[in-house]
Order: structure tokens, then C-alpha cells, then sequence
């Protein structure tokens, strides 16, 4: 109801754009104290440890896994409004996309989201990445390079049936899928001696995805207009909010227009308050060439595969998209394999 008193006085637009923006702030803080990362998840399992980062990511996904499905279980949360279970999707750009994301998380040292949340923070090196990311998803979406991107996409469609897992899994399946993610996540926590902090931030960056369900549901059910029902991705908001910034002389209000600042905002004042804001560049150890090949492949492969390792792998993967388990499947085998072939060997020496 106050959504939808507050949607009368400043129009849809405008509450979608405060939603992104609180579910931003959430996301980024907590994001910054937990140092939530999948590429850091990922060569930490595949060189043979389930630890710390391994656990703070299981919590995220557990936590946002388990609370969409219960969303769903108790009618907040409809399948036709959710456009990820609810339109064909591509099975060959999650396969492509996903391995190119995976790969490009390494070399960059860090996805989309933990791009945005380090530069909130000092980090000139992600600031700079995140900005060729952003340029080259553009690119991938709308530009020179999006012709490439619809032919890929085109080579395995599935339809909405095939591509919903709630169709296919008994009920409920999600919820104790969920349940059971947090288990592990939990038996990791323990051994590892997780902080409380780490804990309690993978804890509410899973909130911050359950809720962008939730609130963007709420404001859809009770408006007259189309509103989509979204949560929590980056490539995609990052490239509009971008084009937006140096485009349009007049801002059209969007969930993503408010999420993208709101986590570098959140990030920012978490870090300020913890004392981590701190200034770094490239340097010989990380040198510009990797990262430019790494926030390319990022962004072609998250506008291929419908999302980054948060927006395909968490926010996708918690409604049961069988196409964003498929992209996460392959973000994490091709990031252990360039993690291998890459890094591992100076790690060695």
C-alpha cells in the first residue's frame, strides 16, 4: 500500500528507480564487508579448498535461492510477470556467454558486481575495468557488436516451458535445494571461523536479491502501467545508466538507474566506515592488456548469456531459470580452467 500510495505522487518510474536505489545501498554494503566474489569463490574451489569466499558466496545464493521460492510458494511472486522463466531463452548464450564471463572474471580479478563495489572503495584499476565493461555490453547490446550476439544466441533456443526448472522440478524443490545450499554454507562457515560480519553481509546481499523480487512484484501488482518485476543485475543497468548519464538530456527513472549508484554508494560509505577506502592503480602485477581482454569478454559474454555472474548466476539462478544455471555451470568450469592455464603457474613459482 505504500508503494502504491508513493507511485501516485511521483509516478511509477521515480518508485522504481528508489527500490534499485535501496536495494543498491543493501547490496553494495554488505557486498564490501563480505567480500562477496564468484571469481574468488571459484579459484578457491578449484584449487581445491571449500573456504571462506566459497562460503559467503554459498550463503548469497542459499539465502536468495530460498527466499524467491518462497515468495513464489505464497503467491508474491508470479511466474508470468518474471521474464527470465516466463520468455524463451537462449541455451547456446549461456553456454558462450557463461565461458566468456568465466574467463573474463579472471583475468579482470573480479566480476561485474565485485568491479562496482571495489571501485566504490579506491579501486582505480576496477573503476577503469568496470568502465570497458560497461562500453563493450553497450556495445554487445546495442552497437557494432550486437549482431554477433543475436547470431550466437540464435543457434539453441528453448522455450519458456523447458526453461522454467519449477515446471520440471516437484514442488517445492527450491526451497529445499535452498535449504540444503545453506546447510553446506553454514558446515563452511563453522570450519573456516567465518566472521560474524562476513556471515551477516552474505546474509543480506541475498536479502537485497529477494527483495528487488519482492518490491518490483509489489509496485507491478498494484500499478495500471507495465512495470517489470527485476532484481539485482549489473552489466546490463550499468551500460543504460552510462548511456543515460551521456545521452539523454532528461533522465527516464529505472530500477537499474537507481541500483548502479546505489551500490557504489553503499560500498562507499561501508568502506569509509570499516576504514578499507584505500587509492590503487595497475601496476607491473596488474597490468592494463589483462584486464581491457577481461571486462571485454565480460561484457560480450554477460549480454549473451542474459546476465552477469549476480544478474544470470544469483538473481536468474534463484527463480529456477534453467538457462542461468547453465551459465553459472559454465562461469565457474571456464574460470578454473583459466585460472590453470593463468594464474596458477605463477602461483606455483
Amino acid at each position: 500500500m505504500y508503494l502504491a500510495a508513493l507511485s501516485e505522487r511521483i509516478g511509477d518510474p521515480g518508485v522504481m528507480a528508489l527500490i534499485g536505489l535501496f536495494v543498491g545501498l543493501l547490496f553494495g554494503g554488505f557486498a564490501q564487508r563480505s567480500q562477496f566474489c564468484l571469481r574468488a569463490s571459484t579459484v578457491e574451489f578449484w584449487r581445491g579448498t571449500l573456504g571462506p569466499r566459497t562460503a559467503i558466496w554459498l550463503i548469497v545464493f542459499g539465502v536468495a535461492l530460498f527466499g524467491v521460492q518462497l515468495l513464489f510458494a505464497y503467491g508474491q511472486l508470479e511466474t508470468e510477470s518474471v521474464r527470465q522463466i516466463s520468455s524463451a531463452g537462449t541455451m547456446s548464450g549461456a553456454i558462450i556467454g557463461g565461458a566468456m564471463f568465466g574467463a573474463g572474471m579472471i583475468l579482470a580479478r573480479g566480476c561485474a558486481s565485485r568491479l562496482l563495489v571495489l571501485s566504490a572503495t579506491g579501486n582505480l584499476r576496477s573503476f577503469v575495468t568496470g568502465l570497458i565493461l560497461t562500453v563493450a555490453a553497450q556495445a554487445s547490446l546495442r552497437g557494432a557488436l550486437s549482431p554477433a550476439r543475436t547470431q550466437l544466441s540464435s543457434l539453441w533456443i528453448i522455450d519458456p516451458e523447458t526453461r522454467n526448472l519449477m515446471e520440471v522440478l516437484p514442488a517445492y524443490s527450491g526451497i529445499f535445494i535452498g535449504l540444503a545450499i545453506l546447510a553446506v554454507a553454514a558446515y563452511a562457515a563453522k570450519r573456516y571461523k567465518l566472521s560474524s560480519w562476513a556471515i551477516f553481509g552474505g546474509v543480506g546481499v541475498g536479502v537485497a536479491v529477494v527483495l528487488g523480487w519482492w518490491l518490483t512484484a509489489i509496485l507491478a501488482s498494484n500499478s495500471f502501467e507495465v512495470v517489470p518485476v527485476q532484481s539485482v543485475s549489473f552489466t546490463g543497468p550499468s551500460a543504460d545508466t552510462l548511456m543515460t548519464l551521456i545521452n539523454e538530456p532528461h533522465i527516464t527513472f529505472t530500477f537499474g538507474l537507481g541500483l548502479v549508484p546505489g551500490v557504489f554508494l553503499g560500498s562507499f560509505l561501508a568502506s569509509i566506515i570499516a576504514g578499507d577506502f584505500h587509492i590503487e592503480t595497475f601496476s607491473e602485477n596488474a597490468p592494463l592488456p589483462r584486464y581491457i581482454i577481461g571486462a571485454i569478454l565480460m561484457g560480450f559474454g554477460s549480454m549473451l548469456a542474459g546476465g552477469c555472474a549476480v544478474g544470470a548466476g544469483v538473481t536468474g539462478g534463484a527463480v529456477l531459470a534453467l538457462t542461468a544455471w547453465v551459465a553459472l555451470l559454465f562461469m565457474w568450469l571456464v574460470a578454473g580452467a583459466t585460472d590453470y592455464f593463468v594464474d596458477r603457474p605463477k602461483a606455483q613459482t
